[in-house]
Protein backbone atom coordinates (compact mmCIF):
# COMPACT_ATOMS: atom_id res chain seq x y z
CA UNK A 1 0.00 0.00 0.00
CA UNK A 2 1.50 3.32 -1.00
CA UNK A 3 1.73 6.46 1.19
CA UNK A 4 0.40 10.02 0.43
CA UNK A 5 2.31 12.69 1.86
CA UNK A 6 1.51 16.72 0.32
CA UNK A 7 3.86 19.15 1.85
CA UNK A 8 3.33 22.91 0.61
CA UNK A 9 6.24 25.70 0.27
CA UNK A 10 5.99 29.63 0.56
CA UNK A 11 8.68 29.29 -2.42
CA UNK A 12 6.83 28.76 -5.87
CA UNK A 13 10.62 26.90 -6.52
CA UNK A 14 10.92 24.50 -3.24
CA UNK A 15 8.80 22.12 -4.23
CA UNK A 16 11.12 21.46 -7.15
CA UNK A 17 14.14 21.63 -5.05
CA UNK A 18 12.55 19.13 -2.72
CA UNK A 19 11.39 16.44 -5.88
CA UNK A 20 14.99 16.51 -7.13
CA UNK A 21 16.31 15.00 -3.52
CA UNK A 22 13.78 12.92 -3.27
CA UNK A 23 14.55 11.34 -6.98
CA UNK A 24 18.06 11.05 -6.01
CA UNK A 25 16.87 9.35 -3.05
CA UNK A 26 14.85 7.10 -5.21
CA UNK A 27 18.43 6.59 -7.47
CA UNK A 28 20.43 5.39 -4.19
CA UNK A 29 17.27 2.52 -3.29
CA UNK A 30 16.32 5.18 -0.24
CA UNK A 31 12.74 5.15 -0.85
CA UNK A 32 10.48 4.26 -4.01
CA UNK A 33 8.28 6.71 -5.24
CA UNK A 34 5.36 5.87 -7.00
CA UNK A 35 4.83 9.63 -8.07
CA UNK A 36 5.90 12.99 -7.56
CA UNK A 37 4.02 16.46 -8.23
CA UNK A 38 5.03 19.62 -7.83
CA UNK A 39 2.18 22.20 -7.87
CA UNK A 40 2.66 26.12 -8.40
CA UNK A 41 0.28 28.38 -7.61
CA UNK A 42 1.27 31.98 -9.55
CA UNK A 43 0.44 35.61 -8.85
CA UNK A 44 -2.98 35.48 -10.59
CA UNK A 45 -3.95 32.13 -8.60
CA UNK A 46 -3.27 29.96 -11.42
CA UNK A 47 -2.44 26.30 -10.58
CA UNK A 48 0.12 24.17 -12.74
CA UNK A 49 0.80 20.88 -11.89
CA UNK A 50 4.36 19.81 -13.05
CA UNK A 51 4.46 15.68 -13.28
CA UNK A 52 7.54 13.59 -12.98
CA UNK A 53 6.58 12.19 -16.30
CA UNK A 54 5.10 13.43 -19.45
CA UNK A 55 2.77 10.79 -20.58
CA UNK A 56 1.46 12.28 -24.01
CA UNK A 57 4.83 12.79 -25.03
CA UNK A 58 5.43 9.00 -23.53
CA UNK A 59 2.07 7.83 -25.26
CA UNK A 60 2.94 9.92 -28.38
CA UNK A 61 6.43 7.73 -28.99
CA UNK A 62 5.03 4.44 -27.83
CA UNK A 63 2.32 4.83 -30.34
CA UNK A 64 4.81 6.07 -32.96
CA UNK A 65 6.91 2.77 -32.81
CA UNK A 66 3.36 0.55 -33.61
CA UNK A 67 2.30 2.52 -36.09
CA UNK A 68 5.50 2.59 -38.02
CA UNK A 69 5.59 -1.47 -37.08
CA UNK A 70 1.72 -1.73 -38.49
CA UNK A 71 2.41 0.70 -41.16
CA UNK A 72 5.63 -1.42 -42.49
CA UNK A 73 3.16 -4.51 -42.60
CA UNK A 74 0.77 -2.90 -44.50
CA UNK A 75 3.45 -0.68 -46.78
CA UNK A 76 2.36 2.47 -45.65
CA UNK A 77 5.08 3.37 -42.57
CA UNK A 78 4.79 7.10 -42.68
CA UNK A 79 0.83 7.17 -42.17
CA UNK A 80 1.00 4.52 -39.31
CA UNK A 81 4.08 6.95 -37.52
CA UNK A 82 1.12 9.45 -37.99
CA UNK A 83 -1.84 7.52 -37.07
CA UNK A 84 -0.14 5.77 -34.01
CA UNK A 85 1.62 8.96 -32.69
CA UNK A 86 -1.87 10.53 -32.56
CA UNK A 87 -4.09 7.50 -30.56
CA UNK A 88 -0.74 7.29 -28.28
CA UNK A 89 -0.68 10.85 -27.52
CA UNK A 90 -3.98 11.30 -26.77
CA UNK A 91 -4.39 7.89 -24.85
CA UNK A 92 -1.39 9.60 -22.78
CA UNK A 93 -3.26 12.52 -22.30
CA UNK A 94 -6.23 10.79 -20.95
CA UNK A 95 -4.37 8.34 -18.76
CA UNK A 96 -3.87 9.51 -15.14
CA UNK A 97 -1.37 7.39 -13.43
CA UNK A 98 -0.80 7.68 -9.78
CA UNK A 99 -2.49 10.59 -7.86
CA UNK A 100 -5.72 12.39 -9.21
CA UNK A 101 -4.90 15.64 -10.92
CA UNK A 102 -8.33 17.28 -9.75
CA UNK A 103 -7.52 16.10 -6.17
CA UNK A 104 -3.85 18.42 -6.83
CA UNK A 105 -5.76 20.80 -8.36
CA UNK A 106 -8.04 21.29 -6.11
CA UNK A 107 -5.71 21.26 -2.53
CA UNK A 108 -3.13 23.49 -4.53
CA UNK A 109 -5.87 26.04 -5.47
CA UNK A 110 -6.20 26.46 -1.04
CA UNK A 111 -2.45 27.54 -1.55
CA UNK A 112 -1.58 31.11 -1.22
CA UNK A 113 -0.61 32.91 -4.55
CA UNK A 114 3.36 32.66 -5.28
CA UNK A 115 3.55 29.59 -3.57
CA UNK A 116 4.25 25.77 -4.50
CA UNK A 117 3.43 21.84 -3.06
CA UNK A 118 5.03 19.12 -3.60
CA UNK A 119 2.49 16.10 -3.87
CA UNK A 120 4.39 12.30 -3.07
CA UNK A 121 3.32 8.82 -3.45
CA UNK A 122 5.51 6.56 -1.50
CA UNK A 123 5.77 2.79 -2.08
CA UNK A 124 8.40 2.14 0.78
CA UNK A 125 10.99 4.12 2.27
CA UNK A 126 14.15 3.87 4.92
CA UNK A 127 12.63 6.46 7.24
CA UNK A 128 15.50 7.76 9.40
CA UNK A 129 17.63 8.23 6.18
CA UNK A 130 14.88 9.56 3.98
CA UNK A 131 14.13 12.14 7.12
CA UNK A 132 17.76 12.88 7.66
CA UNK A 133 18.07 14.18 3.70
CA UNK A 134 14.74 16.02 4.02
CA UNK A 135 15.88 17.97 7.14
CA UNK A 136 15.79 21.67 7.16
CA UNK A 137 14.00 21.68 3.70
CA UNK A 138 10.85 23.45 5.58
CA UNK A 139 7.57 23.64 4.62
CA UNK A 140 4.60 22.49 6.41
CA UNK A 141 3.08 18.80 5.44
CA UNK A 142 -0.82 20.00 4.57
CA UNK A 143 -1.72 15.89 4.11
CA UNK A 144 -0.74 12.73 4.74
CA UNK A 145 -1.49 9.58 5.28
CA UNK A 146 1.08 8.56 7.53
CA UNK A 147 0.23 7.85 11.36
CA UNK A 148 0.02 11.01 13.24
CA UNK A 149 3.29 10.16 15.41
CA UNK A 150 4.99 9.35 11.83
CA UNK A 151 3.72 12.60 10.40
CA UNK A 152 5.00 14.84 13.67
CA UNK A 153 8.61 13.18 13.02
CA UNK A 154 8.55 14.45 9.48
CA UNK A 155 7.11 17.75 10.08
CA UNK A 156 10.24 18.33 12.60
CA UNK A 157 12.42 17.18 10.36
CA UNK A 158 11.18 19.52 7.47
CA UNK A 159 11.36 22.13 10.15
CA UNK A 160 14.88 21.34 11.58
CA UNK A 161 17.09 24.49 11.43
CA UNK A 162 19.93 23.43 8.93
CA UNK A 163 23.27 21.91 10.39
Amino acid sequence: MSTLVVVGYDDPFKAEEVRMKLQKMHKDYLIDLEDAVCAVKDQAGKVKLHQAVNLTAAGAASGGFWGVLLGLIFLNPLLGMAIGATAGAVSGALTDLGINDKFMKDLAATLKPESSALFVLVKKATPDKVLEDLAGTGGTVLKSSLSHEDETKLQTALSAAKA
